[in-house]
This record gives structure tokens, sequence and C-alpha cells, in this order.
């Protein structure tokens, strides 16, 4: 019991110390009236959706959903040259900071590091298509962005075409497992209405 105890202790300081980071985002959001610091609410969308997803999930993976995006204002996109290769670069720069800061944060919870190489792992996105860690992060992170944030990067998109925007829904659905694609598609995600004849176009093959 007192070990159960300890491993609740270290979860729950985890987590304050995650959603304490992510608190201080200055960029801000309303969602039913409610003002919340831009990460913080990702961070608590991807917990959620986690819960629906995989409702045994470990630890681990709760506090790498958790941290997937932790304090990621602290990075600029545009410290990066504005093409390709600096989206990329940006992207691999932003994992390793995700992870790094989280690391830190599991360090000072208390967890020891086989704990916090699983999770940085996981956050980092190494071993993509074969770390089950990483993949399921993936998979809840392209559910979170499907159910809540596909429709407003289409609406800030006009200019795209049919084209542009399936080979996007592709790419996001090449990201997860089959099991993400039937939980998708099997009515347990929010669709967005006028985007459905769209993402069935784009993932019927």
């Amino acid at each position: 019991m007192s070990q159960l105890k300890s491993s609740e202790q270290l979860f729950t300081k985890a987590i304050k110390l995650i959603d304490k980071a992510n608190n201080e985002d200055p960029n801000k959001v309303t969602v039913d009236g409610k003002i919340w610091p831009k990460e913080l609410l990702y961070s608590h969308r991807m917990s959620n959706m986690l819960v629906r997803y995989k409702s045994d999930a470990d630890d681990v993976m709760k506090i790498s959903v958790r941290a997937q995006h932790i304090q990621r204002w602290k990075s600029d996109r545009k410290e990066y040259p504005m093409n390709r290769k600096g989206y990329h670069q940006w992207r691999t720069s932003l994992y390793t900071f995700h992870a790094d800061t989280v690391g830190l944060l599991l360090e000072e919870a208390g967890y020891d590091g086989e704990f916090i190489s699983r999770v940085k792992c996981a956050v980092a996105k190494k071993s993509i298509r074969t770390n089950e860690d990483t993949m399921l992060v993936e998979d809840v992170a392209a559910l979170v962005f499907i159910e809540y944030y596909m429709l407003p990067f289409v609406e800030r998109h006009p200019d795209y075409t049919e084209e542009k925007w399936i080979n996007i829904i592709q790419k996001t659905w090449r990201k997860m497992t089959e099991q993400a694609h039937q939980f998708a598609l099997s009515g347990s995600v929010s669709l967005p209405e006028s985007l459905v004849p769209l993402i069935q176009k784009s993932v019927a093959d």
C-alpha cells in the first residue's frame, strides 16, 4: 500500500508541475466562456483523449501526453528559416526541448531514471514506428488535432486547394496506427461536420 501511495504522490506532483509550467503560457484561448493558457488547454485535451482512447494507459503515458507540448511557446518558429528545412529544424528542436523540460520536472517530482527515460523517449518522438509509447503519443495527438484543431486550421488557410487538404489529412492519417484509424471513424471522435466528406475522401483507401 505504501508503494502505491508513493506512486500516486509522484504522479500527482508531476502533473501539478507540468500544469504549472503550461499555465505560464502568455497565449490565451477562450472555450465555453473560460479563458485558458493555450498549452494548458491542449495538455488537458490530450489527457482527456488518452482516457477515451486507452483508458488503461500507465503513468508514463499519462505524463507523456500531458507534457507533449510543454512550454511550446518558448521555441519560436520564427527563429528558424521560413522554409521546409527550417520547419523541420524547428520541429526537431521542439521534440528535444519538450523532452528535456519534462525530464527536469520529473526529476524534481522524484521519479527514477528509467521512468524519466521512457517519458523523454515518447515526448521526443524517438523510434516513432517501433516504440509503442511514442506511437501512442502520436495517436492521441492526431486524434486531438482531428477533433479540436483541424477545422480552425482549415479556416486559417482558405487559399488551400482540396488537393492540398487531402495531402495534409493523409499525412496525419499515416502517423496513426490502425487502432487509431478505427477509433477516429467509429464515432468516438467528434469529426468537424463540414470536413467529414473531405476526411472520408482522404482516407478512402
